[in-house]
């Protein structure tokens, strides 16, 4: 595929979920719920998630609902990071935030990295962003919601933590 049908496809894909955004929604239970906002142009998310323990006993995001208003790539991103973190345990979850976080860095050039398939694939729509990288004013536009995530994802497991302990004693 060439260079512009790609870009044109992930243009598409991030118009796609800024219509019919996935995870919207304030959801009832909860663990934690954060607030973040884009000072320098105003979009704003607000993030409620729950963890509950996996099979292996570590945390996993249990559900992760999100609402908030901004422009067609804020509200994408959070659509986007929503699909790829919910059912993720919180290690994997951080890991995609890094991911995500370095290719907003590349400035619009897929880091080789990102050709693996499995790293595509745990990314999923996420990658569609790359074109974003090369608008440094749109870059904190793309990582709001992943910045809430991992705000609220790190907040509930400490939560938890605190939790565990003091019924151990």
């Amino acid at each position: 595929m060439s260079t512009g049908s790609m870009e044109q496809l992930y243009q598409q894909l991030i118009l796609d979920h800024a219509k019919h955004p996935a995870h919207r929604g304030a959801q009832e239970a909860f663990d934690v719920e954060v607030h973040h906002v884009n000072p320098t142009c105003g979009d704003e998310v607000t993030l409620r998630v729950r963890l509950d323990a996996g099979e292996s006993g570590s945390p996993v995001i249990g559900e992760l609902t999100w609402t908030g208003q901004g422009c067609s790539i804020s509200q994408a991103s959070a659509s986007v990071m929503s699909q790829a973190v919910s059912g993720a345990s919180v290690e994997a979850a951080m890991a995609m935030s890094a991911d995500f976080r370095e290719l907003m860095d590349s400035r619009g050039v897929l880091p080789e990295k990102f050709e693996d398939d499995r790293l595509d694939q745990a990314l999923e729509d996420a990658v569609a962003f790359v074109g974003v990288a090369r608008y440094p004013a749109r870059i904190k536009c793309a990582l709001l919601g992943w910045a809430a995530m991992k705000d609220a994802v790190a907040q509930a497991a400490a939560q938890t933590t605190q939790t565990t302990q003091e019924e151990g004693r």
